[in-house]
């Protein structure tokens, strides 16, 4: 018989560690999110050093995401990725900053603990991002863990400039990389 479902969870530990009530002002309070998520994911051992939020324009949580590769055996089940599906799943809409075609209710923010690999990548383009706030970058994901983040095009934030989506990079940068060199040294996925 083949599989005609997917089941994608959060870790139960998701519901107590984040307060969807409370406003998040700012970038860095966004991104600080993201790094608070991956690193509750490495100490639960739930999943790879990856947290991501989406948020709205009132600076709410519309659903957070972190990494589940392993857990949810799923190589798509990325931070971005997941935060992304369950903020569409949440709004009931494919492109979240598009209530209705040709109406929009941005601006939508994704931060992200690290910068988003190729998949990731391609996904801001069709979710209805506005802005993309990064952490890490991918040469620290790449340096402090066994990741390999993959091909991006030479000026990937320009591609997502020119689709209207704003790019803020290394936003708490030395604490994303905190929790990438911690997973690193313990010896990554099999610790």
């Amino acid at each position: 018989m083949l599989y005609a479902q997917i089941h994608l969870t959060l870790p139960a530990w998701v519901h107590e560690a984040v307060d969807s009530d409370r406003r998040y002002p700012g970038d860095a309070s966004k991104v600080d999110l993201a790094i608070e998520l991956s690193r509750h994911n490495i100490d639960a051992r739930s999943g790879g050093p990856f947290g991501a939020a989406v948020f709205g324009p009132d600076d709410r949580i519309i659903a957070v995401g972190v990494n589940r590769v392993l857990p949810q055996s799923c190589s798509l089940a990325h931070a971005e990725t997941m935060a992304v599906m369950l903020a569409q799943q949440r709004t009931q809409r494919a492109r979240l900053n598009e209530p209705e075609p040709g109406v929009t209710a941005g601006p939508i923010t994704l931060a992200t603990s690290s910068q988003p690999c190729c998949q990731c990548y391609g996904a801001m383009f069709w979710a209805g991002i506005d802005r993309l706030l990064i952490g890490a970058r991918s040469a620290d994901v790449e340096a402090l863990t066994e990741f390999d983040e993959g091909p991006l095009p030479a000026d990937w934030v320009g591609e997502l400039q020119r689709r209207g989506i704003e790019v803020e990079r290394d936003l708490q940068r030395d604490q994303a990389g905190a929790v990438l060199r911690d997973y690193g040294q313990l010896g990554g996925p099999g610790y």
